[in-house]
C-alpha cells in the first residue's frame, strides 16, 4: 500500500496539551519531546471549543516558528462531530500534521482528505486515532491517503468494547498488536497507547517496553515527566548498538554460519541489526 502524504518525522515521544491552555502549550518544548499535540478534543469541553480553536491556532504558529525542530500537531474533534469542519478550517501550514480521533471507516478517511483540501491544508499528514472496536476491525483500510501514522487509544477502545481496563493490559493486547501490525504493512508510523498513571515511572517504562517489542515507534505522553522515559524507551540503548555492530561486523566478514555472542546469525538478524544502527543514526 502506498501512502500519498509524507510520513511524519521520528516521533519517539509525543506530548499532549489542552488547546484552551496557551500557557501550557508554550511550555511543551521544555521536556524535549519529538512531537507535541495540541488537543481540541477530549481536553476541551463543548462550550469552549470555539475559543480553544482560536487559541490553538495562535499558540501553534508561535510554537512552530520558535521551535522548528519540534513536530507540532493539532488533534481536532472526530470527523462525525459538529466541530470537525471548523477545526480543520483553523489549521495552518506551519503544522507537521493533524490528529483525527476515532477514525472508523474508509469513507471517513476520504472525508478527512476532502476537508483538508477545502481548508487549504491538503499537504498536512494525518495521524489517525484507532480507538474503537470498528476502527481496530477495519484498521487495514484506514491507513491510506493522507493517513501516514496511527495511534492506538486503549482507554476509549476498552470503553467501546464494554470491557474492563486492567494493569496487565491483556484486554487490549490483541487490538494493540493489530494496530501495530497494520501500520507495519502499510508503512505507517505506529504510536503506542498512553499511560494514565503519570506518576508511575516504572509502570510507564514497562508499558513502553511492551509497545516497542510489538512494533511501535513511539509513545503518546500526557505529562512532561513521561517524555524522557518514552524517548529513551524507543531509542536503541548503548548495549543494543554495540551488539548490533558486533553482529554486523561478524556477519559481513563471515562465510556460511556465523556465531556471535552465543547466537547463530542469519540474514533476518542482520536486518534487525541494521535497523538498530539506522535508528541510532
Amino acid at each position: 500500500m502506498s501512502l500519498m502524504a509524507p510520513s511524519p518525522r521520528r516521533l519517539r515521544s509525543v506530548l499532549f496539551a489542552p488547546g484552551n491552555r496557551p500557557d501550557v502549550v508554550a511550555k511543551l518544548p521544555r521536556s524535549g519531546p519529538d512531537g507535541v499535540i495540541v488537543d481540541l478534543e477530549d481536553a476541551v469541553p463543548p462550550a469552549g471549543k470555539s475559543e480553544a480553536r482560536a487559541m490553538a491556532r495562535a499558540a501553534t504558529e508561535v510554537l512552530a516558528r520558535e521551535h522548528p525542530e519540534l513536530a507540532v500537531f493539532v488533534r481536532v474533534n472526530a470527523a462525525d462531530s459538529e466541530w470537525f469542519a471548523d477545526d480543520i478550517g483553523a489549521l495552518g501550514p506551519w503544522l507537521a500534521g493533524v490528529v483525527v480521533p476515532k477514525v472508523e471507516s474508509s469513507g471517513q478517511v476520504g472525508g478527512i482528505a476532502d476537508a483538508l483540501a477545502r481548508g487549504g491544508v491538503a499537504e498536512l499528514a494525518v495521524i489517525a486515532g484507532i480507538e474503537t472496536a470498528a476502527g481496530v476491525h477495519r484498521v487495514d483500510s484506514l491507513l491510506t491517503g493522507p493517513v501516514t501514522a496511527a495511534y492506538f487509544g486503549a482507554e476509549d477502545f476498552i470503553v467501546d468494547m464494554g470491557g474492563v481496563r486492567t494493569s496487565g493490559n491483556l484486554e487490549v493486547l490483541y487490538a494493540r498488536s493489530r494496530v501495530a501490525l497494520a501500520c507495519r504493512v502499510a508503512g505507517a508510523l505506529a504510536l503506542d497507547q498512553v499511560v494514565t498513571a503519570f506518576n508511575d515511572d516504572d509502570g510507564f517504562v514497562a508499558d513502553a517496553a511492551v509497545g516497542r517489542s510489538i512494533g511501535y515507534a513511539g509513545k503518546l505522553c500526557i505529562h512532561p515527566r513521561q517524555v524522557p522515559l518514552a524517548t529513551e524507551a524507543f531509542s536503541p540503548s548503548t548495549e543494543e548498538i554495540d551488539a548490533a555492530r558486533r553482529l554486523l561486523d561478524a556477519f559481513d566478514a563471515g562465510e556460511g554460519v556465523v556465531v556471535v555472542d552465543g547466537q547463530m546469525v542469519d540474514e533476518p538478524m542482520a536486518r534487525r541489526a541494521r535497523a538498530v544502527i539506522a535508528a541510532a543514526d
